[in-house]
């Protein structure tokens, strides 16, 4: 594949996530949603990796602080802090050990607003590209 076919697999796989983070949260399965959410942002930041630099491979990471500040868009502190935060979800839903409290901390409550700023930033990315 071409740096352009590359690009739209990462973004037509994170629009597939989207979806899943929908029905994810009209079942309450909020942990499982937060967690496709975090899949989201990372896959439209590795398609962003892809267009800002030589390779078409991005680095086999989840960590959206560094994917970030390896690409050309520029983040408010504020989107940087955001991508820390999310980064946790990726953690505790890999590793049955740091769900233990998860699934009572999040509800529709704690969720909605999380998802709402995932889908402005998914939102952005997409029209940055």
């Amino acid at each position: 594949m071409n740096k352009q076919e590359h690009i739209k697999w990462w973004i037509k796989t994170s629009a597939h996530d989207w979806k899943a983070v929908q029905n994810m949260i009209k079942s309450k399965n909020y942990v499982h949603a937060l967690f496709f959410s975090h899949f989201v942002l990372e896959k439209l930041l590795k398609a962003h990796w892809i267009k800002d630099n030589e390779g078409n491979h991005p680095p086999k990471i989840h960590n959206l602080q560094f994917l970030a500040s390896k690409i050309k868009l520029e983040f408010s502190e504020e989107d940087k802090n955001f991508f820390g935060q999310m980064n946790a979800f990726q953690l505790e839903g890999r590793y049955p050990e740091y769900k233990s409290d998860i699934y009572s901390r999040y509800k529709l409550r704690q969720t909605k607003p999380i998802i709402e700023r995932v889908d402005k930033i998914r939102k952005w990315l997409l029209q940055n590209r």
